[in-house]
């Protein structure tokens, strides 16, 4: 992890606010293009989480989508350089996505937007709606691997006491009920189960740090334990893997192809629960 990962990320808007004039800061803005057109942050620019997936964390695909990630990031105009603070509606599993991969490609300051563009409006700031296209940049792919898990990371994990497998998926997912597209439902055999949902407050902000180090204790999650979270894709993980770094967690990585590729990917073991 970065020299970064000391300092918190989470931004609240008045933060964001004194600071929209610094020409080396960039907000970026993950919501669907509809949300926005319809208003956004001033100076804002749009970049979208969507379009890139991976369901093969093994070595060759799994460089290849970390390049077309850097390059979005390139078409974004973002430099090495820059200062970049994510928001999306709230302090959603989209834009922790795209917190967890600048992280990923080594930039060294990425904040998050508590709350998002609601928390924005809901204290009173401006939504613009001009854009101005950015001028795309050349950005060095420098992937810091140890944020990142693969499948043959969790197999190792599933026998390894030392080490948590989180599952931040829905209920449903975990006990088995919905695949989500895969070929097999389940869990991760020895996994622990935290909906991502559940770092949360009603508003959609992030909970305060004891709230947040009491839920992930009760999953037997410490400061220091080294964990790997997964969901279906990597979004909610990379919520966990933002909620963990508020709390100064130093070894947590983000199974990006989480149960798209477990589910499907046969040699890999699954436990069914069930709610019986």
């Amino acid at each position: 992890m970065t020299s970064a990962a000391a300092a918190s990320p989470l931004w609240d808007p008045a933060t964001l606010a004194a600071r929209l004039d610094d020409e080396r800061l960039v907000v970026l803005d993950v919501r669907r293009g509809e949300r926005y057109a319809n208003g956004h942050i001033p100076g804002a620019r749009h970049f979208s989480v969507y379009g890139i997936n991976t369901y093969d964390s093994d070595p060759a695909p799994l460089a290849s989508f970390t390049r077309m990630w850097a390059f979005q990031i390139a078409g974004a105009g973002i430099r090495r350089e820059d200062e970049v603070v994510v928001c999306g509606e709230f302090t959603d599993e989209s834009a922790a996505r795209a917190f967890w991969f600048l992280e990923y490609l080594g930039h060294e300051r990425v904040a998050m937007l508590d709350g998002g563009v609601r928390a924005w409006e809901a204290a009173g700031h401006p939504l613009a709606h001009e854009a101005t296209a950015p001028k795309a940049s050349a950005y060095p792919c420098e992937a810091v691997q140890s944020v990142c898990a693969t499948w043959s990371d969790v197999a190792t994990a599933i026998g390894d006491p030392s080490t948590v497998i989180l599952d931040t998926r829905t209920d449903g997912e975990w006990y088995g009920e919905d695949a989500r597209g895969a070929a097999r439902a389940g869990a991760v055999p020895n996994a622990v189960h935290l909906e991502w949902v559940h770092s949360l407050d009603d508003k959609g902000c992030m909970l305060d740090a004891d709230a947040l180090r009491e839920r992930y204790a009760s999953v037997g999650i410490t400061r220091e334990t080294p964990v790997i979270a997964y969901c279906n894709t990597g979004y909610r993980s990379a919520h966990a893997y933002l909620a963990l770094r508020l709390l100064g967690h130093r070894n947590v990585r983000n199974y990006i192809a989480s149960w798209q590729e477990w589910g499907n990917r046969m040699e890999c073991p699954i436990v069914v629960h069930g709610r019986g």
